[in-house]
């Protein structure tokens, strides 16, 4: 195996023009990267002829500025190997902390938008990276088959160059979005063309590209409250004026959007598993937001993140699939069937939108990585997704029942509703306790909960916690639920 070249020195500067020796100079500047940490502890150097060469010296400057250094004990000659920055300084240098003072309103003038919505973001917690209970967001990791990924992300890795790495088609591989039409119409009920197929870097750039398409500063955006965190900070940094609307039992209470604003823009919903609730959206709802979308002239985002997992009775039909007057712009992540550092997502725009999102695009966006978008097709066409799926579907709805087993342990103290998808609940206090009290002492205990006060436009007279459950193995659930009910416990 070729031995690696060594630390590329550029930041070194030799002065031709002055008193002082180049060797010197050399020599000074490699003590001086070494002390102050830009060359780690047993990190390899350059060999004495590279060095020269990149530097524009003669080799015999170079091996005695090194020897001199090696003589110092700053650096280790390895015979065979090359010569490495000394062992035993690793970790007892540090990088100079550099004092960044922060700019006042009157040096930073930002735009009026950003000006405007710095003051509406939603806080956002950091996204998961880890599993845990009771994390949201975050599916089951630990069962992806990561070997048929393997494979058929190696067998790309093989392939052509060209098509693997570089710029690729700002619209999406069209592979991919042949394969997601095809899901679609098989699992989903929608029928659509792969020329409707957008594909984003997740589903916040679809949020962000739709907002950027069609709203204006100002324009009113139906929003579900409590509702998604990033979806809605994605509206208030385009300049919407969000309208908050009641959740129940059937879902967005369209009747209650009208009242507030009839002559809206756009609406964003989450029918198939509601964010954060868990409400599913009914059918006589769905029927009478498209009405109003109709009659509002609005467009409506469905944002179907974890409807796959759908583990209930037979699902409700999709918005999209019957939206006859193609006002339903579909948004779908593989966050959640897959996984979330892929980056990958997907919008289904109807007919009339897909020439200026071409537009958009073309002019804008430079496409999601190619690779990722040819393994996530052939892992679509090959079946491996189905089978996931069908897996996950599952594996969630054993965890939801294991989370129900033990919610006897906080019964006294928490109402923990029963979900029929995805892979999140929610449990309403029954105490007049503080929600964010019982995340902070929760979070000493080990426990991630979410209030569902922070995914809020105008406050709930229910008072309550997020529970996600896809992360978490039955032991994990039964460990934590005791530990829950112990912090609970001793709050109330």
């Amino acid at each position: 195996m070729k031995r690696k070249a060594g630390a590329i020195l550029s930041s070194i500067r030799i002065d031709r023009t002055g008193n002082k020796k180049i060797g010197v100079q050399l020599y000074m500047a490699l003590r001086d990267l070494i002390l102050s940490g830009g060359l780690a502890g047993a990190e390899r150097l350059p060999a004495s002829r590279t060095l020269a060469s990149e530097l524009g010296v003669s080799r015999t400057t170079v091996i005695d500025a090194l020897d001199r250094l090696v003589s110092e004990g700053l650096l280790e000659a390895r015979v065979g190997a090359g010569t490495f920055v000394s062992s035993t300084i690793r970790n007892k240098v540090r990088l100079p902390k550099v004092q960044v003072k922060p700019e006042t309103s009157t040096s930073c003038r930002l735009s009026d938008i950003a000006t405007q919505a710095a003051r509406h973001f939603a806080p956002r917690d950091r996204l998961p990276d880890k599993s845990a209970a009771f994390v949201t967001g975050l599916p089951a990791l630990d069962k992806f088959p990561m070997a048929q990924w393997s494979r058929i992300s190696a067998r790309h890795w093989r392939s052509d160059r060209d098509a693997l790495m570089g710029y690729g088609n700002p619209f999406g591989l069209p592979a991919l979005r042949a394969a997601i039409a095809a899901h679609l119409n098989a699992s989903r009920g929608i029928q659509c063309d792969p020329d409707q197929v957008f594909i984003v870097s997740g589903a916040q750039q679809a949020f962000a590209l739709i907002a950027r398409l069609l709203l204006n500063q100002g324009d009113k955006t139906w929003f579900e409250n409590p509702g998604a965190i990033g979806a809605r900070n994605a509206f208030t940094a385009a300049g919407a004026d969000l309208v908050p609307v009641e959740i129940d039992d059937e879902g967005l209470v369209v009747e209650d959007g009208l009242s507030k604003e009839p002559d809206f823009r756009l609406a964003f919903v989450t029918p198939s598993h509601q964010q954060p609730l868990g409400k599913v959206m009914s059918l006589s709802r769905r029927l009478a937001l498209l009405q109003a979308a109709e009659q509002a002239n609005a467009y409506v985002i469905e944002d179907d993140y974890d409807g796959d997992f759908y583990f209930g009775n037979q699902p409700l039909p999709t918005l999209k699939s019957i939206d006859t007057s193609h006002r339903v712009i579909y948004v779908g992540t593989f966050s959640k069937t897959l996984f979330p550092s892929l980056r990958l997502g997907f919008l289904l725009a109807p007919p009339a939108l897909v020439e200026p999102l071409k537009t958009i695009c073309t002019s804008s966006l430079s496409g999601s990585p190619t690779w990722a978008q040819a393994a996530v097709a052939d892992f679509i066409n090959e079946g491996f997704f189905a089978t996931h799926i069908r897996t996950m579907r599952t594996l969630y709805r054993q965890r939801h029942s294991e989370l129900h087993i033990h919610s006897g342990l906080v019964a006294p103290y928490l109402d923990i509703q029963h979900a029929s998808a995805g892979f999140h609940t929610v449990g309403f206090l029954k105490h007049p306790l503080e929600e964010q009290r019982l995340v902070d002492e929760a979070a000493r205990a080990g426990i991630v909960l979410s209030a569902i006060g922070k995914y809020c436009l105008t406050p709930l007279s229910a008072r309550g916690v997020v529970i996600g459950y896809g992360s978490c193995g039955t032991q994990t659930i039964r460990n934590a639920m005791k530990t829950l009910s112990s912090v609970v416990g001793e709050l109330v």
